[in-house]
This record gives structure tokens, C-alpha cells and sequence, in this order.
């Protein structure tokens, strides 16, 4: 499913207009977005899942030594089970 699909169904369901809909879209991944920017910024949606912030390994280049800086924070996210199916 694309955005513009999102977008589409999201205003189908809603009775809503589809640039209503693109921007109730936009403010809820901004919302998202600034939250996890945070320095503790964690997402729970019940029945959706979790949207965190977890640290990536150190890389090794060929020698085997640590690039500097390589070890960074990545957005995660996990599913809640009624999601999965």
C-alpha cells in the first residue's frame, strides 16, 4: 500500500476529503518523527505496536577496528500481536 493509497482509504472510511486525510497523515508521522527525536522518545499505539529508538552495532571495516561514530541510535519499531494477523 502506497501513501496516496493511505490516503484514499483513509478518507473513504472517514467521510473526509483526501487533503484532510493527507494531512491528518502528515501531522501524525511528524508527530511521530519529533517524538522519537526526543532523547527518550517512545510511541505505544495499543493494538498497533511500538515505535522506539535502539542502538545500531559498531561496524569493522576490513582491519577489524571500530569506525568512529559508527555506533548510532535507529528508529524501531515492533508490531502488537492483534497486528501480526
Amino acid at each position: 500500500m502506497t501513501k496516496a493509497d493511505l490516503i484514499e482509504a483513509m478518507a473513504k472510511d472517514a467521510g473526509i476529503s483526501k487533503v484532510a486525510a493527507g494531512a491528518a497523515l502528515d501531522s501524525f508521522v511528524d508527530g511521530i518523527v519529533k517524538t522519537l527525536k526526543k532523547k527518550d522518545g517512545k510511541i505505544t499505539l495499543v493494538g498497533f505496536g511500538t515505535f522506539s529508538k535502539g542502538r545500531r552495532k559498531a561496524r569493522t571495516d576490513a582491519t577489524r577496528r571500530p569506525e568512529p561514530k559508527s555506533r548510532s541510535r535507529r528508529p524501531r519499531s515492533s508490531n502488537s500481536r492483534p497486528a501480526r494477523s
